[in-house]
């Protein structure tokens, strides 16, 4: 075998064609005429917001950053000038290259500066009440044919749209944090996105430098919907036996960049727990492990408060294995009966990555991924998922879907089994000997 016929060379290879090809819409022509994009209003100067506005600036296009709140603002624009003088100080930037992005940054505490804007990106607090509010005043003062995104994560977009007189010009634009690093770009289609406005955002993406997958509208979409499954299996071997480090070692030996306790507490615990909370509501029925809630009523929230799944030491990332977190899942497993048992590293990595699987050939099912190759694009580009094994998708073939069902079955009789709910299409494609990719 030659070193380009070697697994990991054929996996490399598939995810810069895969990459290249999540730009092609199947029912948007090449030619599908683009709305111009010389200016862009961002709502929301927090982490997200700042984030998205230096992904514009950067690449030469001014932005009206809008908060309501001026302490808001400030922290925003305080953050924003951190960063740009670290790159500095790094001889990333020059200061004459900061001073010019600074310049196309225009603050502001009216929304009267989104009135000449050509895209309008609403990056405000994940609840659909406030973008409610956001979106009715962003409809009643942008221009005719102004472009309105939404920076949701999660939330109905085609509910969102319906906020607006123009649901043809709504579209979901989900940046990953930080938006000014990250590559990856959801680009959600809803009921009623125009073609045009899908074609804009694609080469929009393009221009500030990121990769964008098409997804339509389901909670969470595509990556966002993987991984809550994926943290949901690793919450419940830590109510079967496994402790946080254990888990998060197994995958990062896989390839990870980081598990899936170690990316909670960068992101924050609390964002989970608010999701969380709204499944108890809308789906009371759901099983779901409860031992991040203890975490969380503890206010461990991760690094932002100096503890979470880990303990922090002020001023530095490096995860500390914690007592209290292991006293803690201890206590939890025997309040509600459950034996704990040792986990061995394969376990681990399958239960963690045929959950990515699995959910991945549901979202292919029901037509929220057009294509298995975008799931994995987004995977690749966002989640850590170690790019010389391809993907989730791309994985499970050089494994064997019939190996694969058999895992997800076998774990479906375990404890926890009604956890799993294998995938038809998977199942279909096992018996056949097809793979998920086309």
């Amino acid at each position: 075998m030659t070193v380009d016929d070697t697994p990991e060379s054929r996996a490399l290879r598939y995810a810069a064609v895969a990459e290249r090809e999540a730009g092609n819409i199947a029912d948007v022509p090449a030619d599908t005429p683009l709305r111009p994009i010389a200016r862009v209003a961002v709502i929301g100067a927090g982490t997200m917001g700042g984030g998205i506005a230096m992904s514009f600036v950067n690449a030469g296009i001014p932005v009206a950053l809008v908060e309501t709140n001026g302490a808001a603002l400030e922290r925003g624009l305080a953050t924003i000038r951190r960063n740009y003088d670290v790159s500095v100080k790094k001889g990333k930037l020059t200061e004459a290259d900061r001073d010019a992005r600074l310049a196309r940054l225009a603050p502001t505490l009216s929304y009267d500066a989104i009135a000449d804007a050509d895209l309008i990106i609403e990056a405000v607090f994940e609840e659909m009440s406030v973008k409610e509010q956001v979106f009715g005043r962003i409809d009643a003062q942008a221009k005719r044919d102004a472009i309105l995104a939404s920076n949701t994560s999660t939330l109905n977009l085609d509910r969102i749209a319906g906020f607006t007189q123009r649901p043809a010009d709504v579209v979901g634009m989900h940046f990953f944090s930080p938006a000014n690093v990250m590559k990856l770009l959801e680009v959600v289609r809803g009921r009623a996105t125009s073609k045009d406005v899908l074609a804009t955002v694609m080469h929009v993406a393009k221009t500030i430098g990121k990769t964008a997958v098409v997804s339509r509208v389901c909670d969470g979409f595509i990556g966002n919907r993987m991984i809550e499954q994926y943290f949901r299996q690793s919450l419940f071997m830590l109510e079967e036996g496994a402790l946080p480090q254990e888990i998060d070692s197994a995958i990062e030996r896989f390839g990870f960049a980081m598990g899936p306790f170690r990316m909670s507490d960068l992101a924050g615990n609390d964002i989970s727990w608010a999701i969380r909370k709204r499944r108890y509501r809308e789906a009371p029925s759901l099983h779901y492990p409860r031992v991040a809630d203890r975490l969380c009523e503890a206010g461990r929230f991760g690094q932002k408060t100096g503890a979470g799944w880990y303990d922090y030491r002020a001023g530095e990332r490096e995860p500390i294995v914690s007592d209290f977190v292991t006293a803690m899942i201890v206590d939890h497993c025997a309040s509600i009966g459950s034996t704990r048992r040792a986990f061995g590293h394969d376990e681990i990595v399958d239960r963690l990555v045929y959950a990515l699987v699995n959910e991945g050939a549901k979202l292919l099912a029901e037509g929220i991924a057009a294509k298995a190759s975008d799931i994995d694009v987004v995977y690749l580009n966002g989640y850590g998922f170690p790019a010389w094994r391809g993907g989730p998708m791309f994985y499970a073939d050089t494994v064997g879907l019939a190996e694969v069902e058999r895992t997800i079955r076998r774990f479906a009789s375990q404890a926890n089994g009604d956890a799993w709910e294998i995938a038809p299409l998977l199942a279909q494609r096992a018996r056949s000997g097809l793979p998920l990719l086309d």
